[in-house]
């Protein structure tokens, strides 16, 4: 059967999205030009005709996800509800426990963007995007009166460090923590920095 003749834009999603997969089941290092060239039966020279090198394709391929991510946090963040319901969802959300990117994904972008600044640049556009938007909404609330904290843009930084922090565990060492446990742990951490008892956090989708 021929294959369907896509636009431009269509094709570099499609080598994206394969890219994307080829590094969550290899790693950064040891994905090939021709791994994601045989994922979608297409030649090696299609690929680089699209992205002149693998580390072009591998950091578009980030920077593709990292919008990805962005836009699911910036739709939770945009509800019309609470800004406790709208922060505890993107916890929820963006922790180990959620339905943010495969996590092997990010660790892996995170230990390569220790060697190639492209790809440390759209990592770091990423984390310094998501700490700006869990500010602001942190702001709102605190403006709001619906709790308190002296300083938000700290609270992000913690509150993201945490997750983070749980996601290598998780990832690296499965078994190390129970998925209920972490989630425990990210609703502790959400009500300490918020000045709010734990039963506040939890009862806002009836969950304990």
């Amino acid at each position: 059967m021929a294959r369907v003749r896509l636009s431009v834009a269509q094709r570099r999603q499609e080598l994206l999205r394969a890219a994307i997969e080829q590094i969550e089941a290899r790693g950064v290092a040891a994905v090939r030009i021709a791994d994601v060239a045989a994922a979608l039966g297409v030649s090696n020279a299609l690929v680089l005709y699209h992205f002149s090198t693998k580390e072009k394709l591998v950091a578009e391929a980030f920077a593709f996800a990292a919008e990805d991510d962005l836009a699911r946090l910036r739709k939770l963040l945009a509800r019309r509800t609470s800004a406790l319901r709208r922060l505890r969802a993107a916890v929820r959300w963006y922790a180990p426990t959620g339905q943010a990117k495969g996590w092997r994904l990010w660790i892996e972008g995170w230990a390569a963007a220790l060697r190639e600044p492209v790809l440390r640049e759209v990592t770091q556009d990423l984390d310094r995007q998501w700490k700006a938007a869990i500010t602001e909404v942190i702001a709102e609330g605190v403006a709001a009166g619906e709790f308190r904290c002296p300083d938000p843009t700290g609270t992000a930084l913690r509150l993201t460090a945490l997750l983070d922090g749980l996601a290598v565990q998780m990832t690296a060492y499965p078994g190390a923590v129970s998925r209920t446990r972490a989630q425990a742990w990210a609703d502790d951490a959400l009500a300490r920095e918020l000045g709010l008892e734990r039963d506040a956090v939890t009862s806002v989708y009836g969950t304990r």
